[in-house]
Order: structure tokens, then sequence, then C-alpha cells
């Protein structure tokens, strides 16, 4: 938790006050060109560089007053940069209400002018930014000097990019803005609380960034490096469970108990000192319906009308007895049998199941972006928004838990047994649960 939140509003008297003494030390002066006219490199000079000190006070003093319409007239600095920059605006007019200072203001300080003032008045030891605001340094220790208060240390390092994504926050905003993602903590985003709702483990953050150390270049990082960071942390702290997204109904025949019987599963198998919980067995199951075929294929080695398969940790094989359909002729249950596994029956696979379970919602993500740098022109033309993946969510809302999720708290983490990672999520309700995948297993890659 941060020792105290601030906002650049909270001394905007201050960074006005400041501004006036620029003025009078003709440092600072009101210009009239129009942004159009100072874009670019090699803009022309301003022909009111030179205008007196007491006229630069008073025009500045009404555009506090609100004299002049947005564009009329700004604030700059009587400088030139190292970088070659001329002059950089300090204050500009602009009439919209500000979400914490409302109405009080007409005209606000720019990034150059405020960002630097702020860390001293804070008492900032050393602003870290990374290296495309290095050309800022020379404006952000001119205007300290020139007022002669503490100057903070501004160093650079290179921004951690990530492949496809975007990072920036003005472009982060536009996605919001456009309907792409619902907020900033869409889980497929790169966000801190993005990440955080995804259900990335802090330490699995702090242990990626750390690999990586800290440089001044300008790097991109596949997602699949920070997703393995997290199946580090998550492999030996997650609890596993049986989830079925997509659910094909079983009917046991020869079910051998006269009730419900309780299977014993270790929370994360190899680790003892996790313990273990107990689920429902009973005469009707439920299993992921991509674990069943009604052909044979080669190479396939799950549930088929001929080939038997393994339930996991239920010590029992399942085979198919009759495939019972609907009017339509889709599959509307399987009727099976089982049998106690031994060393002469023992299946090719084991297959996840769950009984008397609890309903779900399951959110998978993938990727956001269809190529790796949205941002590049050549290979996106129309831009980052044009590059937007359109199967980046799946929502599955009948999915079935096993009943150790029932009383599941947000930003809980659990693996799915076959599946992957998954995180609840905070919208969840005691009737509803809705888990977001965080990442997929590793191992399941290309598995069949």
């Amino acid at each position: 938790k941060p020792a105290k939140i601030t906002h650049s509003s909270d001394y905007f008297d201050q960074l006005y006050d400041w501004a006036i003494q620029l003025i009078l030390k003709n440092a600072a002066y009101v210009c009239h060109q129009k942004p159009e006219d100072v874009r670019g490199y090699d803009p022309p000079p301003s022909p009111w560089r030179e205008r007196p000190v007491e006229e630069s006070l008073k025009l500045f003093q009404l555009m506090k007053m609100g004299y002049f319409d947005e564009g009329e007239a700004t604030l700059r600095l009587k400088v030139t940069l190292e970088e070659g920059k001329v002059d950089p605006v300090a204050y500009r007019i602009k009439y919209v209400s500000h979400h914490r200072t409302k109405d009080k203001w007409c005209i606000y300080p720019t990034y150059d002018y405020t960002h630097c003032l702020c860390d001293s008045i804070e008492h900032i030891t050393h602003s870290l930014c990374t290296k495309e605001f290095q050309n800022r340094r020379s404006s952000y220790y001119w205007l300290c000097n020139s007022l002669e208060i503490y100057c903070p240390v501004q160093w650079e390092y290179g921004r951690l990019n990530m492949l496809y994504a975007v990072v920036s926050k003005r472009k982060i905003a536009k996605l919001i803005d456009s309907g792409f993602v619902r907020d900033w903590d869409d889980p497929r985003l790169f966000t801190l609380t993005a990440l955080r709702r995804r259900g990335f483990p802090p330490e699995a953050i702090n242990n990626f960034c750390a690999t990586l150390g800290l440089t001044g270049a300008q790097i991109a990082i596949h997602p699949d490096a920070l997703e393995a960071a997290v199946r580090d942390v998550l492999n030996v702290t997650a609890t596993r469970v049986m989830v079925v997204l997509e659910p094909l109904r079983i009917e046991i025949l020869n079910f051998p108990f006269s009730s419900t019987h309780n299977v014993t599963v270790p929370n994360i198998p190899g680790i003892e000192e996790k313990g273990t919980h107990s689920v429902p067995f009973d005469k009707t199951i439920w299993i992921e319906s991509s674990d069943f075929r009604e052909q044979e294929e080669k190479g396939y080695r799950r549930l088929t009308n001929t080939q038997a398969v393994g339930l996991r940790h239920a010590g029992f094989i399942l085979k198919v007895e009759s495939i019972v359909r609907k009017n339509t002729g889709e599959i509307e249950h399987l009727n099976a049998l089982i049998e106690p596994v031994t060393e002469e029956n023992k299946p090719k696979a084991f297959i996840h199941w769950v009984s008397n379970p609890v309903s779900c919602e399951v959110c998978l993500y993938e990727k956001l972006f269809l190529h790796e740098n949205p941002e590049d022109s050549v290979a996106v033309p129309g831009g980052f928004l044009s590059d937007i993946n359109p199967n980046s969510m799946k929502t599955l809302p009948n999915a079935l838990a096993d009943v150790t999720v029932s009383n599941a708290k947000p930003y809980q983490k659990y693996q799915f047994e076959r599946v992957g990672f998954f995180s609840v999520d905070p919208d969840s309700s005691p009737s509803r649960i809705v888990f977001n995948r965080t990442v997929g297993l590793k191992e399941d890659k290309g598995k069949i």
C-alpha cells in the first residue's frame, strides 16, 4: 500500500504561483501561435518571445480569468533545450471541468511543466521513467533550477513492452472507449489490475521482472515468458479441482454403491502437507464432451464406443453401454458401465469428471491482438484497433465444478485438472461463481 496517494491537482495553486515567478524572471511569456504553427521540426520562432514582462503577466492573468478562447493563447517557457526543442508550452486554455477541482480553473499545466515541480514538492529522490521521456530531462532540470527549488534526479530505463499487446495508457483508453475491452481491469490487458483479475500472483510478476533485470534497451517480451513464471508459482500453490467446461452426462448402470460415494483427491499432488479434499461420486456423472467420440480415431486415447477410459481418482474405468439421443439426433447422454482398475485392464488415459456438481461460468481468454506487434504500420496498416482478435474471449455459461469450489472467494486460485489454472472473478456471487482462465497447462499443448 502506498504511504500516500497524491494528485497533480493538489498543487495547482502552487504551480500557478511558480508560473507567475517565471514570467517575472522573464523565463516565460504568453504566446498566440496556433498549435499547428509550432508542431514538427524547426517551427518558426514566436513573434511574442520578447514581449514585455508586464504584458505577459497581465495576459496570463486574463487567461486564468477566461478572457481567451481555447488555442488563442498559451504560456511558453523561454528556453532552448538540449535536444533542440524551443520554448515548450507550460499552460494551455481548456474549458473543461476537472474531475477534482471542478470549474475552478480554465488553464491547465502541461506534463513537462507539472512533472518535475510536483516531484520537487513531494521531495522525490529519483524520478524513474521510461526511455521515451529522456528528451524531457533537460526541461525537468531547467525548470527546477530556474525556480531555485529542490531538483530530484531523473533516471530512464527501457519500457517493458509485451508482444500481442499495447501498454500505452492512451491506447488502452482507446480500447475501452471503443468497447473492445470492458475496463482497465479487463483480463485481456496487461495492466496490474487486469493481471490481478486474471489471477496472476504478485510474486509471479515480481519473479518475471527480476529475471529480466533493469536495462536501458527497449525490449518486447512474448506473453509466454510471463505465463511460464505464473505457472511456476501456481503449480505449488493452486488447489486441484475437477471442472467440466462443456458437459456430457453419463448414467452408470452398474453403480456399485448404495448411495453417494466419497472420493479423496490430493489438493496438490506430491505435496502431502497441502492436504486432501473429498468429492462425491454418484451414479450420474458428467465428463467433457470432447472426451468422447463415437468413432475411434488413430491416436485418440479417451472414451469411444469400443475404448474404455479411466476416471481420475475414482479407481474405475468407464465403458460405453449405449448412446441415448434427442429427437434431433444429438447425444442426450451416455449409458455406461464401470469396473475397478486392475493391472490387466489399465486404460490408455484417465479423464476428469464431476458428480453432484456446482454450476459455474468460465471465461477463456486468448491474446487480444492477431499480430505480435499490433502497432506495426506495415503489418497492421489499419492501426491497432483494426487488429483485435475476435476470439480473445469465450464464455462458457454451463460449466460444472466439483463441490470443493462452492465457497470460493474472489481471486482464489485453482488448477482445473487437465484444463488449466483459473481464478475466481470478483463479480462472482454465492449463487453464481465466475472463473477466469489465468493460463493453460503447458504440458497439455498438442495433447489429444
